[in-house]
């Protein structure tokens, strides 16, 4: 198998490392080095269309304040340098200020938009509830090579163990909510009325949050949109999930199968094949939902548990 980091890992081990040791011998156990945070390159995506912004060859040195203060200009001089001589580099400003030397401060503070206690490796309630998925997905990407002193990744561990209890189960209500209520009741209130616009928007939302479900029923952070159904096929060990999620996206809105039919809530017009989909990722997640202990039924009607959630919740 293709290792997705093999061009950072053998610039480490080959370039930066023995640099590393060589002019920062007594820091050394006090430098941590990965490939991690923005970028397809730090989820393990870069394919040859990457190629055409941002592109080139490099790793994370991650360090503390202090040590940023007694070596950190020297080091960054030194990585620089490497980079500079790296055949095939296309380094925008920006590719640069996502490489190289940072603080592990920084390099969680920027990304995940908050000020971070990374001294004290915590986060408070408020801090959690103000992330979103694709900012801690992508916080937590990539591989570290080497971390001594164990500081980033203690950080690392405390993103990678989930959200808490209640936050997590708060996120699974909205998206029950919204998936239930774009998909299972506003989508055939719209085809009824024949507005195809706001059908297609209940179609997009409802398939966004199915996908997003299936994120928190495994406790994996959702990443960026473009990369999100990847990531999920990649989770998904037999298929099915996806599979049914790749239909639904695939569907077509049909106006044919709903001209001069009356609303009927408690109805399903089950010749249309989002609906039909629709209620099978509805019963997946029904399934999901009676393995994490939350319920013993299995009605698809995903409104239903909300409550069930809630009321689990301290």
């Amino acid at each position: 198998m293709k290792d997705p980091y093999g061009n950072s890992r053998r610039f480490y081990v080959n370039q930066v490392g023995p640099m590393i040791k060589e002019k920062f011998g007594p820091y050394e156990d006090r430098i941590a080095v990965g490939i991690a945070g923005e970028g397809s390159d730090c989820f393990g995506y870069d394919d040859f269309i990457s190629r055409d912004h941002d592109f080139g060859t490099g790793v994370c040195l991650w360090i503390s304040d202090r040590d940023m203060e007694i070596f950190g200009n020297r080091l960054k001089e030194e990585y620089d340098e490497l980079v500079k001589r790296q055949p095939g580099n296309n380094l925008t400003v920006r590719l640069s200020q996502r490489r190289g030397v940072m603080t592990i401060h920084d390099y969680y503070s920027n990304i995940l938009g908050i000020d971070c206690d990374t001294d004290n490796c915590s986060l408070s309630e408020m801090d959690w509830r103000r992330l979103d998925h694709t900012c801690l997905a992508t916080a937590v990407n990539g591989e570290v090579f080497r971390d001594d002193l164990g500081d980033f990744s203690a950080f690392r561990k405390l993103l990678l163990d989930y959200y808490p209890d209640n936050i997590w189960k708060m996120h699974i209500v909205n998206e029950l909510h919204k998936f239930s209520a774009s998909l299972q009741v506003n989508y055939a209130r719209c085809m009824t009325r024949g507005d195809i616009v706001a059908a297609r928007l209940c179609h997009m939302q409802g398939l966004e949050a199915g996908m997003e479900l299936y994120f928190l029923m495994k406790k994996k952070y959702a990443p960026y949109y473009k990369w999100t159904f990847r990531r999920l096929s990649e989770l998904d060990d037999n298929g099915r999930y996806s599979s049914l999620i790749k239909e639904l996206a695939m569907e077509n809105l049909d106006y044919s199968l709903w001209e001069g039919q009356e609303y009927r809530p408690n109805i399903l017009n089950m010749d249309d094949p989002i609906i039909m989909l629709t209620e099978r990722i509805a019963g997946c997640i029904v399934a999901e939902l009676r393995k994490l202990g939350f319920t013993d039924s299995q009605d698809p009607y995903l409104e239903f548990y909300v409550n069930t959630v809630l009321d689990s919740m301290n």
